[in-house]
C-alpha cells in the first residue's frame, strides 16, 4: 500500500466489497478507497494501521462494514466491533473526522448491486464535500 502522503489523499474509505464500486469525491482534494471484499469489521479494524499511518492523516475517514457480520445476528458483539474500530482509527490518525456507514443491505447475499455501490458513493461524496 502506498502511503497517504505518496498518494496526497484527503479522504480515505475503507470497506467490504461494496465499496470497490464507490467513486467519491471531495470538494477540495482526493479519496482513496481501500476494498477488503468479505472483511468483518474486526478484519476492517486489523488492517488500519496498515492503511492509515498516524504521521500521514487524512482529513476524513469513512468505514463502511458490517454487511459480513449481520449473518450471525449478534447485535451486541456488533456494536463492540465497530466500537473497537473506530477506537482503532481514533488512536491512529486523531485528528480525522470518522464518518461510519453500512452495512447496506445485499440484492443477493455475496452480490452487492451497483444501484447500492452507486447510492453509497452518492451519500459519501455529499457527506465528505460537507466537510
Amino acid at each position: 500500500l502506498l502511503s497517504l502522503r505518496e498518494t496526497e489523499r484527503d479522504a480515505v474509505i475503507v470497506g467490504d466489497s461494496i465499496v470497490r464500486h464507490v467513486r467519491a469525491t471531495l470538494a477540495e482534494g482526493k479519496v482513496h478507497t481501500h476494498c477488503l471484499p468479505g472483511a468483518r469489521v474486526l478484519d476492517v479494524s486489523a488492517q488500519i494501521p496498515a492503511i492509515l499511518k498516524a504521521d500521514e492523516s487524512p482529513r476524513a475517514v469513512v468505514l463502511h462494514a458490517g454487511v459480513n457480520d449481520t449473518t450471525q445476528r449478534q447485535t451486541e458483539t456488533l456494536k463492540r466491533d465497530f466500537r473497537s474500530l473506530i477506537e482503532t482509527v481514533r488512536s491512529t490518525t486523531p485528528a480525522a473526522m470518522i464518518i461510519v456507514s453500512g452495512p447496506l443491505p445485499t440484492y443477493r447475499r455475496g452480490h452487492e448491486s451497483r444501484v447500492g455501490a452507486e447510492l453509497l458513493s452518492d451519500n459519501i461524496s455529499r457527506t465528505l464535500r460537507s466537510i
